[in-house]
């Protein structure tokens, strides 16, 4: 196989699970964004978690919210919660790296609040360590997952929302995740801003 052969396959599979998923998640998509900017809206907060790349997926994803996406807005309430190394270091040493996310939902989460919580497997433990908290303190939970959802899948109630992408291949959903999330920041944006004129 030829580098460009391989590439290739790459741009067709890519284009192949965009398709699949904007025929899956369209309808909770909307749900998502929905909730999302209930959560702005109503001065309540959004908190981000996830691992590796989807840690980054969750900070991107808040800088978008606290900055912005596209247009010119106030300020949105997004949190990461990845991305405070003392946090992070402290709770890891002190409980176990398994909480490093749901000792900071149980600080700062409040009714009305919003978890996105990023796992390409769906099994990430902290991630559903952090769902679990989050449900405690009446929060709805926006899960960001692939394959067949893991765990996390499992432990979502009525009032959360599911995004899986439909694919197994870690590349692939991370590709997918960042799309979705850019779709709920033009989301938002949109029901803040009005349509783009």
């Amino acid at each position: 196989m030829t580098l460009q052969t391989l590439l290739t396959q790459h741009f067709e599979d890519h284009l192949a699970v965009t398709e699949r998923t904007l025929q899956t998640l369209l309808e909770p998509l909307g749900q998502a964004i929905h909730c999302c900017h209930q959560a702005v809206t109503q001065k309540s907060r959004l908190l981000a978690c996830g691992n590796g790349g989807s840690a980054a997926d969750a900070q991107h994803f808040v800088a978008e919210m606290v900055g912005r996406f596209e247009r010119e807005r106030q300020p949105l309430a997004a949190v990461s919660l990845s991305t405070d190394t003392s946090i992070l270091t402290a709770v890891g040493n002190d409980y176990g790296f398994d909480h490093v996310f749901s000792r900071q939902v149980a600080a700062l989460g409040q009714p009305g609040d919003v978890l996105l919580g990023i796992s390409t497997s769906g099994n990430s433990t902290n991630v559903l360590k952090a769902i679990e908290v989050a449900h405690q303190q009446q929060m709805r939970v926006i899960a960001l997952t692939g394959r067949d959802g893991g765990q996390i899948g499992q432990r979502l109630t009525t009032n959360d929302v599911h995004l899986c992408v439909p694919h197994p291949r870690t590349m692939r959903i991370q590709e997918m995740h960042i799309l979705l999330l850019h779709l709920i920041c033009e989301g938002v944006d949109t029901l803040i801003l009005g349509e783009r004129t």
